[in-house]
């Protein structure tokens, strides 16, 4: 038997397929090569989406409904070989959302993970347990899995950020639950930043119990991130694949500051043209700050300031920046890492 041909259909095989189909059984030997692949396979699709056009969209869709008559007024990134599936890649979801002026998107809770990366405006707050956080331009925000929380903005411009969430895993284990809060905001019963203050300064509470898997921290400003960077920058350390990049990080282990999604912050310092990598997890990336462009698989890209792309599954990227460039960027690296499945490939001569 192989892993990439399959048996020769004979009218007699045939036959036998047809009638044990009829019981639901299927011969392995006819599907193999379909679900165990020699390279990662699947119909996900590198693209770029222009953040100009999204907001024209978005600001549409704001005239439209009201965000409490959605629930959530999101624009669904779909990955052009995965339409119909709420999917960026295989594994996550993307949507852009905003929330206008004096708006307020009301609670709920899932359990589905959730992070929001701001895209346009400030000013606007995040609820999540009890906590409220003002966000900024640049700012990473985590939602964990089961958390109340709630988004508002008390200022005068429209805000729109990212959503990415976990969706398709969860929905791969079929442990979907969802619940709305009885008021439109719930109860604020910290003081603003209490989990910045609180996990954010190189220390824990004496006696602090963990309860969750998420970082206890839910908003990462994008100042002092960018800030580290700019310092790293200076000491000339580039990686030739990536750069400069930074995961973020829980400060209970040290470990990924999301169960199921990875992001991370990286610097392409002006004139800076990476090697050409290639990883298991696909990858969404969100351009924070520069110009440039980067290839997959190929094709290039042209990218400037709150431009989004994604880089599918094994396939060779390289990126080149014009100016100072600043990428936000999340995937499941975390998961295929629990699970043993995760695997890169930073040579020179990967094939496209």
């Amino acid at each position: 038997m192989s892993l990439i041909e399959k048996p020769v259909e004979t009218p007699e095989r045939r036959e036998f397929y047809e009638k044990i189909d009829s019981s639901s059984y299927t011969a392995l030997w006819t599907v193999l090569s379909d679900i165990i692949t020699p390279e990662p396979r699947s119909t996900c699709q590198s693209h770029l989406w222009h953040f100009d056009e999204a907001k024209a969209y978005l600001l549409e869709a704001g005239n439209l409904i009201t965000a409490k008559e959605a629930e959530r007024r999101v624009l669904v990134l779909e990955n052009p070989g995965l339409r119909g599936q709420s999917r960026i890649t295989t594994s996550l979801y993307a949507g852009l959302q905003i929330v206008m002026p004096g708006e307020v998107a009301p609670a709920h809770r899932h359990s589905q993970s959730a992070l929001r990366f701001v895209m346009d405006g400030s000013g606007a707050h995040t609820s999540v347990d009890g906590e409220r956080t003002i966000m900024q331009f640049g700012d990473f925000v985590i939602t964990p899995p089961g958390a109340w929380h709630d988004h508002g903005n008390d200022s005068d411009q429209p805000m729109v950020w990212l959503d990415g969430l976990d969706i398709p895993i969860v929905s791969v284990f079929d442990a979907s639950f969802a619940e709305e809060h009885h008021e439109d905001q719930q109860p604020i019963t910290r003081q603003v930043e209490d989990s910045s203050w609180r996990f954010g300064a190189n220390m824990l509470p004496v006696d602090y119990e963990r309860t969750r898997l998420s970082s206890p921290i839910f908003n990462y400003p994008y100042e002092r991130s960018r800030e580290a960077l700019a310092h790293l920058e200076r000491q000339g350390e580039l990686d030739p694949c990536h750069g400069i990049k930074m995961r973020y990080v829980n400060p209970v282990d040290g470990g990924w500051a999301m169960p199921t999604i990875s992001p991370c912050l990286q610097l392409l310092p002006r004139g800076f043209k990476s090697q050409r990598y290639r990883s298991t997890d696909a990858t969404v990336f969100v351009v924070t700050e520069g110009r440039g462009r980067s290839t997959i698989a190929g094709k290039t890209y042209e990218w400037g300031p709150r431009d989004i792309f994604v880089v599918p599954s094994w396939k060779a990227v390289t990126h080149e920046a014009d100016s100072d460039a600043v990428l936000f960027s999340y995937s499941d690296r975390v998961c295929q890492e629990k699970l043993g499945l995760w695997r890169e490939d930073r040579g020179n001569a990967i094939p496209l």
